[in-house]
């Protein structure tokens, strides 16, 4: 493994662990809404976690490649990790 690779994937593992950090604040503000709202941020909150869960499959993909084929998954873990991010950020607009 190059250290190029495994920085990488420290990187997205980090990053990983970071939202679910956010994705605990996120339950723990739905948590104090009202019935209306919680309904409505948990659906946002379910969102999010799909989208974290795929980001995740692809990191475990990342890892697990050759070191041919993990170039070629790269691009993929990329657009997914952007997905995730948006997600995070949308879904914690709603909170404010």
């Amino acid at each position: 493994m190059t250290d190029k690779r495994k920085a990488y994937e420290e990187k997205f593992d980090a990053q990983f662990h970071e939202w679910n950090a956010q994705i605990a604040l996120l339950k723990a503000k739905a948590d104090t809404a009202k019935a209306e709202a919680k309904l409505k941020y948990y659906k946002n909150i379910e969102a999010l976690e799909h989208k974290q869960k795929e980001a995740g499959t692809r990191l475990h993909e990342l890892k697990t490649a050759g070191d041919e084929a993990w170039e070629d998954l790269k691009t993929g873990a990329e657009k997914a990790w952007d997905e995730v991010k948006l997600a995070y950020h949308s879904a914690a607009a709603k909170f404010k």
